[in-house]
């Protein structure tokens, strides 16, 4: 490590502008295959969670219907155990002994029907709940098939995609580390910060008509000669960015 820190060391600030721009050249390659996938990888992670959501959605919905089936269960064994008491209740009136009981019976009858007929009202809201919630599955499991159709098309769409340009970017990411022990630490990680932030991914940028060749701001004369002159890491005072002499970039001026 320490010899590696030394080699870089002992590197002109000319090669290592070098070695930046051509670092630059390569990731720009790298960035403009990933502009011809477009926006497949985030269209296809997009689909894929919207079909766990349908999917989680639907085990809901089944979950929901398991537990008002349970409820059915319940209301019906409510109806059946009222019907038996109210039997029973008709069968003690045949024999009551004075008003007191006959009252008292009567009651216990009309309450037995009136639980009755709460425990109908519920078997019918559970029912109508369980005919909507699998009509929402049905809906969901359709979605879920036109989606999944969808999605193989867009996967199918990547795969080519980047089946064609995979050795490319292979190659281009063993040249990227490549060149980067032949740049000194400080200004390959200030390098990589600056591109991270540039809207272009640009980090380095050449003199482009006495301005920046990035932010197009212009460059006083003074700042251009000491730039030209490669004797040391010089970062335009507007954006940011590495700027340096353009026979380095191999243009013309």
């Amino acid at each position: 490590m320490a010899n590696d820190k030394t080699k870089t060391e002992n590197l002109s600030v000319e090669s290592r502008l070098r070695s930046l721009y051509e670092l630059q050249t390569v990731l720009s390659e790298i960035d403009r295959i990933k502009t011809i996938r477009g926006e497949l990888p985030l269209e296809v992670k997009d689909l894929e969670d919207n079909l766990e959501g349908l999917r989680t959605r639907i085990a809901n919905f089944t979950a929901e219907i398991e537990e008002l089936k349970v409820r059915l269960s319940q209301e019906k064994e409510k109806i059946s155990d009222s019907q038996n008491k109210i039997a029973r209740y008709k069968e003690q009136l045949d024999n009551v002994r004075n008003n007191r009981e006959f009252d008292l019976l009567t009651k216990e009858v009309e309450f037995q029907t009136l639980e009755i007929e709460l425990a109908e009202k519920h078997l019918v809201d559970f029912s109508r709940q369980i005919e909507n919630k699998t009509a929402e599955i049905k809906s969901t499991e359709e979605k879920i098939s036109d989606n999944e159709h969808v999605l193989g098309e867009k996967k199918a769409e990547l795969e080519e995609i980047v089946s064609e340009t995979r050795q490319d970017e292979e190659r281009l990411r063993q040249q990227a580390k490549d060149l980067e022990p032949k740049i000194d630490a400080y200004t390959l990680n200030a390098f990589k910060r600056i591109r991270k932030n540039a809207r272009n991914g640009l980090g380095v940028v050449y003199i482009q008509r006495n301005a920046c060749g990035g932010c197009f701001n212009r460059i006083p004369p003074q700042k251009q000669l000491e730039i030209k002159l490669r004797k040391k890491i010089i970062v335009c005072e507007y954006c940011g960015r590495i700027i340096i002499d353009p026979e380095i970039a191999g243009v013309a001026e």
